[in-house]
């Protein structure tokens, strides 16, 4: 098969659309599809080693996004005429998602579009104003009834999404995981880098944003330290609110040495900050499924998310993980029991390790079945490659 991809985000930038996007695209490649990223322009780095084709367009740069605009870029517009699509697959009804829907059409193929975050929060915090999150929303709605399918990642996004007022059929799709080769010496890694020494470590992995919750790690981890446990508290990864983020740490644990390492790129010393972890904190109410919380199951690492919330799908509480109510004292008390217990954090690290997971080369045969019979369906109701180019 010929498959485009189309997001608004892709690599280097720290977002979980963009890793999921990274994964399809990879994956497709390595089964013998023929797979394109089509995606605003970026620093994506060299690109010969990788398994797909990256189409990209001009784009302006807002936060730490790049929003793309392709409808002023004659040269996308000339390599897309060159670029031969059985089937086309966005992760984004914004810019990206948009320009799916025009080549759909264009080329009469049909056309999946995946729901992944809870846009009337990003709207909210982006405008201030719940009449214009609502016009946002409307967009929204409309561009997902303009598609031949609808995925979402889990059934808490698609809860939300019919909230938004979608009422077509949602196709369940979940996130898979990349299953590294685990090296225990690995450890030794960021135990130096980070000057670990033995204590607990409680890590947060994803993007600096309020919108994740981070307020609720502080508050709770000031709970413990004023009981006199010691601990080290790690967080990796950047974003819009990182200085904000960091002056909080400082005012609400000035004695703790909150450490903060940035976007980590080498994967070897992200898993070793990984087997480091007594427990994996992620209080996050945004999110519709959380890729980290699976990769800290990978290593072995218990989590502790918000009861009802998307992370919350794959985590059953005291048994392959924590659930806490989003209150401060809630979570503080499962964080003190980590520090307490880290006999019962491996036990249950060790199940979560065996229960979460789902390799990505599993789910991806999921995803091209769905491909292919959508196409056969087009075909048989003769509408697939009518349109020209």
């Amino acid at each position: 098969m010929r498959i485009g991809e189309f997001t608004d985000s892709f690599l280097p930038i720290v977002d979980g659309v963009g890793r999921v996007v990274h994964n399809y695209a990879s994956m497709l490649g390595e089964m013998g599809h023929e797979c394109y990223v089509i995606a605003p322009m970026t620093d994506t780095g060299y690109r010969g080693f990788n398994k797909f084709e990256i189409v990209d367009y001009i784009s302006a740069k807002f936060q730490q996004y790049k929003t793309g605009v392709p409808n002023i870029d004659p040269h996308f517009k000339a390599r897309m005429k060159n670029v031969e699509l059985d089937i086309i697959h966005t992760h984004s009804p914004f810019s990206s998602g948009q320009t799916a829907i025009y080549y759909a059409k264009k080329r009469g193929v049909p056309l999946i579009g995946s729901f992944h975050s809870k846009y009337r929060d990003d709207f909210k915090q982006a405008m201030g104003v719940d009449v214009l999150a609502d016009v946002g929303i409307k967009i929204v709605v409309d561009f997902y009834e303009r598609c031949d399918q609808v995925w979402t990642v889990s059934n808490h996004a698609a809860d939300t999404l019919r909230e938004y007022g979608y009422r077509g059929n949602i196709i369940i799709m979940p996130n898979g995981s990349n299953i590294p080769e685990i090296h225990p010496n690995d450890r030794e890694l960021a135990k130096e880098k980070f000057t670990l020494g033995d204590l607990p470590v409680f890590l947060y992995v994803g993007q600096l944003n309020w919108k994740k919750n981070i307020n609720r790690i502080f508050l709770a981890s000031a709970e413990i330290a004023k009981k006199g446990h010691q601990f080290k508290l790690i967080l990796a990864g950047k974003g819009p609110h990182e200085d904000e983020i960091k002056r909080m740490a400082t005012e609400v644990l000035p004695d703790r040495g909150v450490i903060f390492t940035g976007h980590i790129e080498d994967q070897r010393l992200l898993g070793s900050l990984y087997q480091c972890a007594s427990m994996f904190v992620f209080p996050s109410l945004y999110d519709s499924a959380a890729l980290v919380v699976r990769e800290a199951a990978v290593f072995g690492v218990p989590s502790v998310v918000v009861k009802k919330t998307g992370p919350s799908e794959v985590i059953t509480d005291r048994e392959n993980g924590f659930l806490c109510d989003d209150t401060t004292e809630s979570l503080a008390a499962i964080m003190e029991e980590a520090v307490l217990n880290p006999d019962l954090m491996m036990k249950i690290g060790k199940k979560a390790q065996t229960t979460i997971p789902v390799p990505w080369n599993t789910l991806m045969d999921d995803v091209v079945n769905r491909y292919e019979m959508l196409i056969d369906s087009y075909k048989k109701l003769g509408l697939y490659q009518k349109k020209k180019k």
